[in-house]
């Protein structure tokens, strides 16, 4: 909401527009006031609405005219000022004034002021007035209201200040059509959300029980029975479809917004409003949707238990039918008040509680933004950063080989056609597929394991030919791997000469490996290559590639050995858990050795080469070379 009103007032010459800024200020009437009072400045604390206030006064003579347009275009409310003993100055309110802003381009709240009232000769009824004004209000949409005052008795002057302070911060124009005398068709939409987040059961009615969290969440107060009551016996009385045995409609939620503003009670809707998250332009707002939450570098967001609760909640209030899973329809109720499903690729005609789960763990940590946004959508009570949590650095993880967080990531590589997405879809429950098609896109899936007597999300994530050099290059992407996972074909004599390319390409020694054989019910093909699969492991301490099939279903429980490595890190980073540690590491090994050996600096840097290329020996020549070097020392 703004934090500052600028108010300013505009009319004829002698309408009293110098004296009702006096009279506010002095709060008595002075009979000589300057030709134009100088800006005035209502600090917060004694406003009303708490917000400071710029009061200006204008002239209307000719030499004022440039200054007058400047004050017109600054101004965030303009209160037109007529005297009621002159006609004159009320005509000139829709044949000059109004089309003036309009030709300057300029589309504030305006507030019609009758001055002078006690000069008027008998008493004028609302209705008279209400005749008077009614035109110019359905001709100019900008003006918001009329009122009458003196600043000679003084009376409702105060109230002249307070309704352009109201007009400001409590707009008509976002919420009510004053011509068809309708709410617009953005708050409606916006009132329809409120009342689908307040109706918890969701059975299309507020019960007493229901109205009272709403009016503590907007109001921060309860209502007494008292009130309740008469609030229903309001809309029963107006609104033949607004209450039902069991509480007020949707129909019945609207009526009482329509006549809130109706009689001028525009602050009300607007808190409903901006404590749900609108907006003046009665959209969610950023701040709304996406609080500050803070993650470090080398960390990762998760769902705390709060957040699960919540989402375990939400599912279970909408499936209606109770069979552990959300249909279409469900599914599409239950985001009605969002933007939609934010998992649109999901092929799946129903979702169980356990897929919903794993699906906004995977969000939670892929795009955290999206499920604050989304839990800002479905009504999360409270502030939404209190539904996530941020693990701890991978680094410090890997330093302790003990990993406290839920969810896990692994990255799968391999050459087209090893079977990456096939591995993929059968952790994620898809059928095998026996026809092959490139992966052209980014390929990600979740699910559950149980594991150690605990359930943890695991997501992997395929990158397709035309992003993995993207990604393995990028070491901020990378250091959110908790494993890497090469997949080779165990059928195919080049498949897995792709993978000891790749790691020679990119720095990957850092991430916790698990190498994968793919194709196990076909015959076994020996590779072209330097060394075979499971001597290159060994030579980088890893376990030997774990042997599956999709196709015939016979897993090795892959995806469990996944969720260990990444549990405990140090025992599957390449070369040693020493290896995880940064290039800096591997420096200091290289000053050890030249230490040992003396002058051979060049042999020394060969060795340190073979430490990040195993396939040509890696560790096994690093002890001979060593040795030999210490026997010729002994001859």
């Amino acid at each position: 909401m703004r934090r500052d009103v600028r108010i300013l007032l505009v009319g004829d010459e002698g309408v009293g527009k110098s004296t009702l800024v006096t009279s506010l200020i002095k709060e008595s009437f002075l009979p000589h006031v300057q030709h134009i009072v100088p800006e005035v400045t209502i600090p917060p604390e004694v406003t009303p609405e708490k917000v400071t206030t710029y009061i200006v006064d204008s002239g209307s003579r000719p030499e004022d005219r440039q200054l007058l347009e400047i004050e017109i275009r600054k101004a965030h409310v303009i209160c037109v000022v007529y005297a009621i003993d002159n006609s004159n100055s009320f005509d000139r309110i829709p044949t000059y004034w109004l089309p003036h802003f309009r030709q300057l381009g300029v589309n504030v709240p305006v507030i019609l002021v009758g001055n002078k009232i006690d000069l008027r000769g008998g008493e004028v009824t609302n209705e008279a007035l209400e005749a008077e004004i009614v035109p110019i209000m359905k001709e100019f949409k900008e003006v918001e209201t009329c009122v009458e005052c003196s600043a000679k008795l003084p009376v409702n002057v105060s109230e002249v200040f307070y309704f352009a302070t109201k007009a400001v911060l409590h707009p008509t124009a976002p919420l009510y059509d004053s011509r068809d005398h309708v709410l617009k068709p953005a708050c409606v939409d916006a009132l329809k959300r409120i009342f689908k987040l307040c109706d918890a059961n969701k059975d299309g009615v507020l019960d007493d029980a229901e109205l009272n969290e709403f009016q503590r969440l907007a109001f921060d107060a309860p209502l007494q029975q008292q009130e309740l009551e008469g609030i229903k016996g309001i809309v029963r009385e107006h609104s033949t479809n607004g209450v039902t045995e069991q509480g007020i409609t949707e129909a019945g939620f609207l009526y009482l917004h329509t006549r809130f503003i109706q009689r001028g009670r525009l602050e009300t809707t607007w808190t409903v409003l901006r404590k749900f998250g609108y907006g003046e332009d009665l959209r969610l707002t950023e701040a709304f949707l996406y609080p500050k939450f803070d993650v470090p570098p080398d960390c990762s967001v998760e769902l705390s238990p709060l957040g699960y609760k919540f989402l375990t909640d939400i599912f279970e209030v909408y499936d209606k039918d109770q069979d552990g899973a959300l249909n279409k329809e469900e599914l599409l109720e239950l985001f009605s008040t969002s933007p939609g499903n934010p998992w649109i690729h999901n092929e799946a005609e129903v979702e169980t509680l356990q897929m919903w789960l794993a699906q906004w763990s995977m969000t939670t940590l892929l795009e955290y933004r999206t499920t604050l946004a989304y839990l800002a959508y479905l009504g999360y009570p409270g502030q939404q950063t209190h539904a996530l949590q941020v693990s701890n650095p991978r680094k410090s993880d890997r330093r302790k080989n003990k990993s406290s967080r839920n969810v896990f990531l692994a990255y799968v590589c391999g050459a087209a056609g090893s079977g990456k997405t096939s591995l993929l879809r059968s952790f994620a429950g898809k059928p095998y597929i026996d026809m092959y098609e490139p992966t052209a896109k980014m390929f990600t899936v979740v699910n559950s394991v149980e594991i150690e007597g605990s359930e943890k999300y695991l997501v992997l994530q395929e990158f397709g030919s035309k992003y993995e050099a993207e990604m393995l290059r990028a070491s901020k992407k990378m250091d959110l791997a908790d494993v890497m996972v090469y997949v080779h074909d165990s059928s195919d004599t080049n498949s897995f000469s792709y993978i000891s390319n790749l790691r020679q390409q990119y720095s990957l020694d850092h991430v916790p490996a698990l190498f994968v054989a793919t194709k196990s019910d076909l015959d076994l093909a020996q590779q072209r290559h330097e060394v075979q699969p499971d001597v290159y492991c060994r030579r980088l301490n890893l376990q030997v590639p774990v042997a599956v099939s999709v196709k015939t279903g016979q897993m090795a429980d892959v995806f469990q050995t996944i969720c260990s490595i990444a549990m405990r890190p140090n025992s599957s980073i390449p070369g040693g858990a020493e290896r995880g540690l940064s290039s800096g590491a591997r420096l200091r090994t290289y000053v050890v050795i030249s230490a040992l050996v003396g002058g051979l600096s060049v042999s020394v840097f060969l060795v340190y080469r073979t430490l990040t290329r195993p396939e040509r020996g890696g560790f096994g020549y690093l002890g001979q070379w060593l040795r030999s070097i210490l026997v010729r020392r002994e001859l």
